[in-house]
């Protein structure tokens, strides 16, 4: 069986840490610079802390593991630094091990008018394997279902709902609901929330408080998607936060869901959410590049020749009447059709003459005899 882990946190390079918040402004009024590093380099402790995680991810039973990135508000082309590519190239390969790459970005007022899905941020997205965004508005929830669900290029396949909020931001309606799981887009639950761990960032709030939202949050989730197209990750920030996969199927029973739909949260529906997300660059979701296989020994012939002419000839074929048909006769009797020998002669009707006077007269001077 494979199990899926489609939200490891990733941490904040130590290359991009010393330049976060180095903000120049020439003028008032115009747009803010900040200073971008040309290169992504993770220090040594870092690379040591994520592959500690990844050894225990697949001691306890995971195989596919998705690395997360994490964006506030909007994406943006010109402060946008893409740390998944340099982290994996130095990350070391394991066999049987999938490698996916994730971004999030987390949705409030701000972004309500946009939040970087355009056509032109299209090179920003295409090396991430998964979009997936977290909106913390009823505005930007229902803008993200209604429009960045649908086939294209730019779809976003998973919605993760912030569970450890002092409560839900907004009321998941019903209909906004089905629209999102027909259009096939999943919601996802960190069950790092369970363990008193906010889930969005490592500075949120946490304790009892987060673990009380969390309860109730990922329970109307579960009430509202009835457990279709619902997968569960771990979002958590260390290795005290990791669980077994049958571990986390025994914490979602307690927000009153099956235990089959426990199980494909973790594993067929991830698996099918995988598979469609490699139908992200086709066109619409729905065709993939057409490739013609060409048999060994045969030669594809592109046009006829001129030459060639092709007539069409056509051959009667005979009836089959050796199963006569029966049909009525005048008198109401059946015989069959087309055999003349069991035919029966047509008796014509005498014509009455004068002398006998006709059959009345017959008919009246018999009854006088008998009389």
């Amino acid at each position: 069986m494979i199990y899926f882990d489609l939200n490891v946190h990733v941490p904040q390079p130590a290359s991009l840490a010393s330049t976060s918040g180095q903000i120049s402004k020439k003028a008032k009024g115009k747009q803010s610079q900040v200073a971008v590093p040309s290169s992504v380099a993770f220090s040594s402790g870092q690379i040591t802390t994520i592959e500690a995680r990844i050894d225990l991810l697949v001691y306890l039973g995971y195989t596919v593991l998705a690395f997360t990135q994490t964006v506030q508000k909007k994406v943006e082309q010109r402060t946008h630094i893409n740390i998944l590519d340099p982290l994996l190239s130095q990350l070391r390969k394991r066999e049987g091990i999938v490698y996916l790459k994730r971004i999030t970005i987390v949705l409030d007022e701000e972004s309500e008018k946009g939040f970087g899905l355009t056509n032109t941020n299209a090179s920003l997205f295409a090396p991430y394997d998964i979009i997936a965004l977290a909106p913390t508005t009823e505005a930007s929830f229902s803008y993200a279902v209604l429009t960045h669900t649908l086939p294209s290029n730019l779809t976003a396949h998973v919605l993760s709902i912030p569970l450890t909020l002092p409560r839900l931001p907004f009321r998941l309606k019903h209909t906004t609901v089905r629209t999102a799981l027909r259009n096939g887009a999943v919601f996802e639950i960190n069950y790092a929330g369970a363990l008193g761990i906010d889930d969005l960032s490592a500075d949120g709030p946490g304790g009892a408080a987060a673990k009380r939202n969390w309860w109730a949050a990922a329970r109307e989730v579960a009430r509202v998607t009835r457990g279709k197209s619902l997968i569960v990750s771990s979002g958590g920030h260390g290795e005290a936060e990791l669980r077994a996969p049958r571990d986390v199927g025994n914490l979602m029973t307690f927000l009153d869901l099956a235990h089959n739909l426990t199980h494909d949260a973790a594993t067929t529906i991830p698996r099918s959410l995988v598979l469609r997300i490699q139908t992200r660059k086709t066109y619409r979701a729905v065709f993939s590049e057409p490739k013609v296989v060409v048999p060994e020994g045969f030669t594809l012939v592109t046009s006829a020749p001129a030459s060639v002419s092709a007539t069409v000839t056509t051959t009667a074929a005979p009836l089959n009447i050796t199963s006569p048909v029966e049909i009525a006769s005048g008198n109401g009797k059946k015989r069959p059709r087309g055999d003349s020998t069991n035919t029966p002669p047509v008796k014509e009707d005498p014509k009455p003459s004068s002398e006998s006077g006709g059959p009345r007269k017959k008919r009246k001077a018999r009854q006088q005899d008998t009389s």
